[in-house]
């Protein structure tokens, strides 16, 4: 059993910890709403009032927040992270962040000798239920390795990428990949419609196709009429903020990212029809419409 201590128990955190209680460890949680925490103290976590306090006496502390900002004020605030991390301990970011963020933060750990790992998720809330997600980390190697075991326990894909920052630029990469996937999706669904195919015979046929992926096995059936889900997994604003962070890398590295300049068009798209409360696979409503379809 091991002490860890969560800070951020919005929707990853809510399905992640519950993995960590199962395990049999002792999960100090913070969140900047105290009321998220309810659920989690009913199943057994305990509740700290700063980052710090949740960071004391822990063996490893994670965090997933929505965004470099978060980030910096959770784990270099007064009552952060580094003010409470024992320096036995190790802290590890599932946030998605860029790259210079990170290791910025990693840079502040190392100067004050404690350790600090960029450690993004691959996964949605779906996923990490299932015991599917994906752990990438970055940093120190002898650090990853102490805590392999525990990240274990959330998912069962847990890889070491390199140095500080690589991890999120993986991750980065991923939800490139993802995203146009997910639209390239809806792109193809409604061009069969307009074609005169059934919405329900096209998502079937490429669910069964060499073309059908995780992320579309359960992703793709959202499509389909009266299937979109009330709470999205990732709606549109949430996925365009990961794009952003694609094209500033793509701008940094001078990288050509010519289908992450098109997802996020097309996220924005979605906002100017007021749809983007949705998961970010109504992008194929926003073709329909683009279509005449709708």
């Amino acid at each position: 059993m091991a002490r860890i201590g969560f800070i951020g128990l919005g929707d990853m955190g809510q399905v992640i910890v519950p993995r960590l209680l199962e395990a049999g460890h002792e999960v100090t949680g913070w969140n900047r709403t105290p009321g998220k925490a309810d659920e989690l103290v009913a199943q057994g976590m305990h509740v700290a009032a700063t980052p710090a306090e949740a960071s004391s006496g822990a063996d490893l502390v994670l965090s997933i927040v929505t965004d470099a900002a978060a980030v910096r004020a959770v784990a270099l605030g007064e009552d952060g992270v580094l003010a409470g991390l024992p320096d036995s301990a190790v802290y590890a970011d599932m946030s998605t962040v860029s790259p210079i963020a990170s290791r910025e933060v990693n840079a502040a750990f190392a100067a004050a000798d404690r350790v600090m790992l960029d450690a993004p998720l691959s996964g949605s809330p779906v996923t990490v239920r299932n015991g599917q997600a994906s752990v990438m980390v970055g940093g120190d190697h002898g650090a990853y390795e102490r805590i392999r075991p525990l990240l274990l326990d959330i998912g069962p894909k847990v890889s070491y990428i390199g140095g500080p920052g690589l991890a999120v630029q993986t991750k980065l990469s991923i939800n490139l990949l993802l995203m146009v996937e997910v639209i390239a999706f809806g792109e193809a669904v409604a061009l069969a419609e307009k074609g005169g195919v059934e919405r329900e015979a096209v998502v079937e046929a490429i669910l069964n196709s060499v073309a059908a992926s995780p992320v579309l096995g359960y992703r793709g059936p959202f499509v389909l009429e009266g299937n979109m889900p009330e709470k999205p997994l990732a709606d549109v604003t949430l996925q365009q903020k990961d794009m952003t962070l694609v094209l500033e890398q793509g701008r940094l590295l001078g990288m050509p990212v010519p289908l992450a300049s098109s997802a996020n068009e097309l996220m924005n798209t979605c906002r100017g029809m007021g749809i983007d409360s949705n998961d970010f696979v109504i992008a194929h409503e926003a073709y329909r419409r683009m279509g005449g379809l709708s």
